[in-house]
């Protein structure tokens, strides 16, 4: 084995879970278990061989809404915050991230839930911080229609600061347990947050301590004006989505800079792009495979749900022919703005047909897909990080178990060999493993000014 350099640039390695697979046509395979979507056993399995791969984190994307047409594939998801309990009883590393929306949750209960899962994995826990788009899910909460892009960034803004507010509620130290003097918390350490703003009102304290890690780590994936705007303020690490280096290349150096102009040091977010690997002991074996799973995507299924991306009626869309010149922009659009533009630019710039496009989006609805051995797969990996285009991957095999099987046992040894990947855990947090600092208590500074005493009971 090769060891990296003192101080060398390592990958950070996350593993996207998704029920069968990121493959549109993952659950229609033979070895898939079609029900998987809410077998916990089947989580915790793959949560242990990321583990065992040495991975910093497994993710759980989550909306507030049943997605797609149930009858094209499982679109079924236990809700992930309570997975990720499940899945830390069995795990003792690997990092634990579930989405939630800041658009149909409140900062008090969701801040509780994410300290919780904070502490029950000895804090390993990440919130992918997401606003959500859509009517449908707006139907959900009493609403008549979604409310406007800005409008879900101002509010998701206000979220964080009011979240971060209420896991610093307790200092650190805060917890005395002194049973002689029947004092279990020094009270002058626990503060009520009393905060007023324009969507929120909220007193505090939290009823949880704060947690191993201060805070949950922040994680971010919208890439529109908004959400980069967003991630250069309060992510840490950011899920994103791109097809050439160039554009990752783009991505990676404007979001560092903005990291900058807001402030903080670059280095403090992690950009991670996902990939789909599609791995084979051969070349051509990995195309095959590819090939399989994308004969056996429904394109009536697929054509509906595209339409339901691009906005525009299904009947627009003919399989054999390029997209509409008449589609709608960017402005027009007010959920995943940068996925809609993604996939447009995608299908103008390569000249598809719907019948193709579907089947480049089938493997990760955008996302980049490489299929080949590992070494070619290990080879893609390392070539965008070290040309500047990502700080590591979200890894999101096509088809599960086996993906993840394949990815861990014959492209993390080669990564671990080239001095790109670690060897072992070198830290029990997921801020450890991310290289990432503890925040400090913003009560503390203020605390520090005054003589500590322990109250004595009346």
């Amino acid at each position: 084995m090769i060891a990296p350099e003192n101080g060398a640039r390592q990958l950070h390695l996350n593993a996207f879970l998704m029920s069968t697979g990121h493959h549109e046509a993952s659950w229609r395979l033979p070895e898939s278990n079609s029900f998987s979507g809410t077998d916990v056993a089947h989580f915790q399995r793959l949560a242990q061989t990321a583990e065992r791969g040495k991975l910093d984190s497994i993710f759980f994307a989550d909306s507030p809404v049943l997605h797609g047409n149930v009858a094209q594939r499982p679109y079924t998801s236990l809700e992930p915050t309570v997975l990720l309990a499940a899945i830390a009883a069995v795990t003792e590393r690997i990092g634990l991230i579930a989405t939630a929306s800041t658009t149909y949750n409140d900062p008090y209960n969701l801040a509780r839930r994410f300290a919780s899962v904070d502490h029950i994995s000895g804090g390993r826990a990440g919130w992918n911080v997401v606003t959500t788009a859509g009517d449908a899910a707006a139907r959900n909460f009493s609403l008549a229609g979604q409310p406007a892009h800005s409008q879900r960034y101002q509010r998701a803004a206000e979220f964080l600061d009011v979240a971060k507010k209420l896991w610093d509620s307790w200092e650190d130290g805060a917890l005395v347990g002194d049973k002689a003097a029947g004092v279990w918390a020094d009270s002058s350490r626990v503060h009520p947050v009393n905060h007023e703003g324009q969507h929120f009102q909220v007193e505090g304290a939290l009823d949880v301590p704060r947690s191993a890690q201060g805070h949950p780590v922040i994680v971010q994936a919208g890439s529109s004006e908004d959400g980069k705007d967003f991630a250069a303020v309060y992510a840490e690490a950011v899920f994103t989505a791109h097809q050439t280096l160039a554009d990752a290349q783009d991505f990676y150096a404007d979001l560092k800079r903005r990291t900058t102009a807001a402030g903080r040091d670059p280095q403090s977010i992690k950009i991670l792009p996902g990939i789909v690997p599609v791995i084979a002991s051969t070349e051509a074996e990995a195309l095959r495979l590819e090939r399989e799973l994308d004969e056996l995507i429904l394109p009536e299924h697929a054509v509906r749900q595209l339409a339901g991306q691009l906005r525009v009626s299904p009947e627009s869309l003919k399989l054999d022919r390029q997209l509409p010149a008449d589609l709608p922009s960017e402005d027009d659009i007010e959920g995943a703005k940068s996925r809609y533009t993604l996939i447009v630019n995608l299908a103008r710039k390569e000249q598809l047909t719907v019948r193709q496009l579907i089947g480049r989006l089938g493997g990760g609805r955008g996302h980049r897909t490489f299929a080949g051995t590992p070494e070619q797969v290990a080879d893609a990996i390392a070539h965008w990080f070290q040309s500047g285009a990502a700080d590591g991957f979200n890894i999101m095999p096509p088809v599960l178990p086996s993906g993840l099987d394949i990815f861990v046992d014959q492209v993390v040894p080669i990564l671990q060999d080239r001095g790109l990947f670690r060897q072992e855990y070198t830290g029990r947090t997921l801020r450890e493993h991310y290289g990432l600092a503890r925040p400090a208590n913003s009560f503390a500074a203020a605390t520090a000014q005054l003589p500590h005493r322990v109250p004595q009971p009346a």
